[in-house]
């Protein structure tokens, strides 16, 4: 379910939310939580800003959400 964009949304909603840091962060948590990666949730929760910040970049140039931290 988590694979896309968030929650199977549409990419320009998906795009919103990232663009807010704070559901931005509880989105990435919880997607990468329903991924199985428990890791890569907890160094979200740690790390926010960087990861949000290459999360956004990242989903603007490849018109999808991509998920850094492969853990």
């Amino acid at each position: 379910m988590a694979k896309s964009d968030y929650f199977g949304l549409a990419y320009i909603v998906s795009v919103i939310l990232a663009i807010i840091p704070i559901t931005a962060w509880i989105c990435g948590i919880i997607t990468r939580l329903q991924d199985g990666k428990i890791v890569a949730a907890i160094i979200r929760i740690f790390g926010g800003v960087i990861i949000w910040i290459c999360d956004l970049i990242l989903m603007i140039t490849s018109k999808h959400i991509l998920r850094i931290l492969p853990v």
